[in-house]
């Protein structure tokens, strides 16, 4: 009896959202034995999705997207997809795509090649070589190799991670902590989601890797409940690398400790923001700290504590494992690295892009978006999800990088990316912003509480009388001076950037 064809059908949310668990049940019922399926995570180009593929002499072909239809599947194994044979949806080669070749991936090298719950997948493709590296460094050294990279935090306020690593490694001895922010609530965003499910162990070693480099010896991943299919890949994953002898007591026989615990929080948008989801990691309300002290000197139960998200310490090992100079040769300026984009919203090609900082916005809409899905001409570009400023189509040639977005009064965040058409109207998105502020505002300071919910009846009466606006825009722009200077986190103070960025450059959608 032959050996059964390895088949790859992707577990992640966002493909399972477009079948691909009816897919891979499909796949079961008419190949029976003859097939072994892996579930991988998604490649991120979602316009394919579900993206079948089967490991062939060729290497692995890909199909898609593959109807969830029970007959559908059935023709299509009846007519070769398991031997590679040429069908209507092959696409060939998956390693082959010019989308995937040109890309830069490090961060998300291994998402959607290996199976997420195999730790010997992992370590075949290159999986604690990271830790290895560390355990043979002082802490000391490990933090220096990560300051000397340039990576700076993904989750949003780019912060220098070497230097919060730093921070937290230099307080006294005693109970130090490493907590993920993983409450990915950003409109348009997937990266720490697709990491999550997709190579959930890279998340694993970049913790244990900071906890080794600070003396902290517990973690904690804040994860979103919206999220079940990353706690269940993240469990199996906590649980391989315990059995490996990759966290828990004595990692690998070097008398050092380090464990993690997933909790999952309720919800709430405002937990994204570091000193809220420590207060929710303590079993209190989600709500903002005044800082300082800051987290790395008093944080979760008033230890020192590293706080980053998904997408940075998942950068973590492929620095260690590679060195400081390999990484930083990435990007331009003071943006080093890589940075996995996220494209959404009415664009034709919407997925995971991970490049090096400096590609423009027009490079990414359209040489990896494809344009808008409606055909129509792009009329904006909000970056750094729903609290983003918009860019319009004058400034597409700028360059994704901190300092480039900062200059255009935007900023680059998380790396969502959404797509507008030339349909959208601005004044209503402008509303959107503040209503979203008025709904996930934790209520702590005045100008977040209040001045978002008096926003949106501000914003209310000009798009009920454009053309007629008598000092409206003025008392708007006074209301966003105030969000942004005295709201004590970024929730509040990042409202104006959409609200401000809309006016300035769509005066015509509000008069």
């Amino acid at each position: 009896m032959s050996a059964p064809v390895t088949v790859y059908v992707p577990g992640d949310a966002g493909a399972v959202a477009l079948g691909a668990d009816r897919v891979a049940a499909a796949l079961a019922e008419w190949a029976g034995d003859s097939i072994r399926i892996v579930r991988n995570g998604s490649r991120g180009l979602y316009w394919l999705e579900p993206l079948v593929e089967v490991v062939t002499d060729a290497g692995r072909i890909a199909y898609g997207p593959v109807s969830s239809n029970n007959f559908e599947v059935m023709k299509l194994v009846k007519s070769g997809l398991l031997q590679g044979a040429d069908l209507p949806m092959r696409i060939g080669n998956v390693e082959k795509l010019p989308w995937l070749q040109n890309q830069q991936r490090l961060t998300c090298a291994r998402i959607g090649i290996v199976d997420p719950s195999s730790l010997d997948d992992y370590l075949a493709h290159g999986g604690y070589a990271g830790l290895h590296a560390a355990l043979s460094m002082p802490p000391a050294g490990i933090v220096r190799v990560v300051t000397e990279s340039g990576l700076r935090g993904r989750g949003g306020a780019a912060f220098p991670t070497g230097i919060k690593w730093q921070t937290v490694h230099d307080q006294p001895a005693g109970q130090k902590y490493i907590a993920c922010n993983a409450d990915e609530g950003d409109s348009g965003t997937f990266a720490d989601r697709m990491l999550m499910e997709g190579d959930p162990f890279s998340l694993i070693e970049g913790m244990t890797i900071a906890g080794l480099a600070v003396g902290a010896t517990r973690g904690y991943i804040y994860l979103r409940i919206e999220y079940p299919h990353a706690a269940r890949a993240l469990g199996k994953a906590l649980a391989a690398a315990r059995a490996g002898g990759y966290l828990g007591e004595d990692i690998r026989g070097s008398g050092k400790s380090f464990d993690l615990t997933v909790r999952l929080g309720a919800g709430a948008y405002i937990c994204g923001e570091e000193t809220s989801m420590l207060e929710s990691l303590e079993g209190r309300r989600g709500e903002v700290r005044v800082r300082p002290p800051l987290p790395a000197i008093k944080g979760l139960f008033g230890q020192p504590t590293v706080v980053n998200n998904v997408v940075t310490l998942a950068t973590v090992p492929v620095i260690l494992a590679k060195g400081a100079a390999y990484y930083r040769d990435f990007g331009m300026g003071k943006s080093r690295g890589t940075i996995p984009l996220q494209l959404a919203g009415n664009v034709k090609q919407g997925g995971l892009v991970e490049l090096a900082f400096g590609l423009t916005v027009r490079e990414l809409v359209y040489r990896y978006g494809g344009g808008s899905a409606t055909g129509r001409p792009v009329r904006a570009v909000q970056i750094g999800g729903p609290l983003g400023a918009y860019l319009p189509a004058s400034q597409f040639d700028t360059p994704l990088d901190y300092e480039s977005l900062s200059e255009r009064d935007a900023l680059l965040g998380h790396g969502g990316v959404v797509v507008f058409d030339d349909t959208v109207d601005m004044a209503r998105m402008a509303r959107h912003a503040l209503s979203f502020c008025a709904i996930e505002s934790c209520g702590k300071c005045t100008p977040c509480r209040v001045g978002s919910t008096r926003g949106v009846e501000l914003m209310d009466r000009i798009i009920a009388k454009r053309g007629a606006v008598n000092g409206e825009l003025a008392l708007l722009e006074e209301l966003c001076d105030t969000m942004f200077n005295g709201s004590l986190c970024g929730l509040g103070g990042m409202t104006p950037f959409p609200v401000r960025s809309a006016v300035k450059h769509f005066p015509e959608d509000f008069c």
